[in-house]
């Protein structure tokens, strides 16, 4: 289904995949055994999207941590459901991420992710079974590598990674951290590709034993939304997979041919969400707190963080989300616990260790401030990691590491990759 945006770095690298791998022009959909375009092969597939399935996670607010029963929960329904597939075989992956975006995702290969979200929208397993169902047949029809292929996809990537900070000082901080991990990816499907996954998803819903209404009360749900006051949130899931009643009427019709029944699970589902309902309005009072920071109203914005840590004190976001406003008022001191606070409920996480490992460099804490930003490009390698690894470098005389960080920086598009080609050009200039 449907995240807001695929970075480009995975376009670049697909398309150099492709150009290394070279072209398949024609691949039957193991779907529909259809002949259709293909610019790669299936094991090409299924290692692109091993490759970059942690990436697009990072960039997305990385795994959902405050309940790992939740998780295990979602895999269980996915991998049932792909064992029925037309392609059983795939390297299926479920995640949940940390996103209050309504949303769900396929990489090629199987790589699938949906965002915590998108699953206090659902009223039940069908429901759940039926987005699920809907990504792996994006995945075992080859979808995302036909949508590559035919150049479909839709590109921002960490767009706050490439406008980045105006100047050295860490002013800006707040308006990088709170942003970090909002990209999604997103590949943009035809409509023939949308009632496809619709229809064999439905199949597969059948043969996995859930009731295939889910299905249709999944698109009535998402029509009656795009059409309600609540359609503001949403345009991540109806930019990628617009709803219609058209797509309702073909689910009604699939539905009526195959077996009826199937269990809908309703009350083992409510459970499995238990704790994201519990946690809605300290999630709410997050989404308001970065609303808040849009505006630059920071002091509202650092209440509401506050407010939603008490709502939830496990969740590492809340608490990394303080630091960047407690950096913005230039307490850094403060911000540093904060940010040591996020690391500690989150290690999983690059932006934890990134906001961390530049604050270090703000306060000259070079040691520390290497091993942070180091950290960081081990979850996702970021032009900003190798920006201020370069600042600690040069702050600590050694101008052959420096050049070298920001050389890589430099390559990067943005304020950021300007700002390192001047240091490139100034110590190249020194020596």
């Amino acid at each position: 289904m449907f995240p807001r945006s695929i970075s480009k770095g995975l376009m670049a690298s697909a398309i150099t995949t492709v150009m290394a791998l070279g072209v398949t022009s024609c691949a039957v959909n193991p779907v529909t055994g259809k002949k259709e375009l293909s610019l790669m092969s299936q094991n090409q597939e299924v290692a692109l999207g091993a490759q970059e399935y942690p990436k697009a996670q990072q960039q997305q607010g990385g795994e959902y941590l405050v309940d790992p029963a939740l998780q295990s929960y979602v895999s269980r329904v996915g991998q049932k459901l792909a064992k029925v597939s037309d392609q059983p075989t795939l390297p299926y992956e479920f995640v949940v991420l940390n996103n209050s975006v309504p949303n769900a995702w396929a990489l090629p290969g199987g790589k699938i992710a949906v965002n915590r979200g998108l699953l206090v929208l659902l009223e039940d397993e069908a429901e759940l079974a039926a987005v699920l169902s809907h990504e792996i047949v994006h995945a075992a029809a080859r979808h995302s590598a036909a949508a590559m292929s035919q150049q479909q996809i839709l590109g921002a990537g960490i767009a706050i990674l490439g406008a980045t900070t105006q100047n050295t000082n860490y002013g800006d901080l707040v308006s990088l951290g709170s942003q970090l991990g909002g990209s999604a990816y997103i590949a943009k499907y035809g409509r023939e590709n949308e009632l496809e996954s619709d229809q064999y998803g439905m199949k597969y819903m059948a043969a996995a034993g859930y009731d295939t209404q889910g299905a249709v009360r999944l698109q009535q749900k998402f029509v009656a939304l795009s059409k309600g006051k609540q359609s503001g949130g949403l345009e991540a899931l109806f930019a990628s997979h617009p709803p219609s009643q058209a797509r309702v009427d073909a689910n009604k019709k699939h539905a009526s041919k195959l077996s009826a029944g199937g269990t809908a699970n309703r009350a083992q589902y409510q459970q499995a969400i238990g704790q994201l309902k519990r946690d809605a309005d300290a999630y709410k009072s997050y989404d308001e707190a970065v609303a808040a920071v849009g505006n630059k109203e920071y002091d509202r914005a650092l209440t509401l963080t506050r407010q939603a840590q008490k709502q939830q004190p496990k969740e590492a976001a809340f608490y990394a989300l303080e630091g960047d406003l407690l950096a913005q008022k230039k307490q850094y001191q403060s911000a540093l616990k904060s940010y040591e606070t996020a690391v500690q409920k989150n290690p999983t996480l690059f932006s934890n260790w990134l906001m961390r490992g530049m604050l270090n460099a703000q306060l000259k804490n070079y040691t520390a401030a290497e091993r942070d930003l180091n950290r960081s490009t081990q979850y996702l390698d970021t032009a900003h990691a190798h920006y201020y690894l370069g600042q600690v470098y040069e702050g600590q005389g050694n101008t052959k590491n420096a050049l070298s960080q920001y050389q890589i920086a430099a390559q990067s598009e943005g304020e950021i990759g300007t700002k390192a080609q001047a240091r490139v050009q100034a110590l190249g200039s020194n020596g």
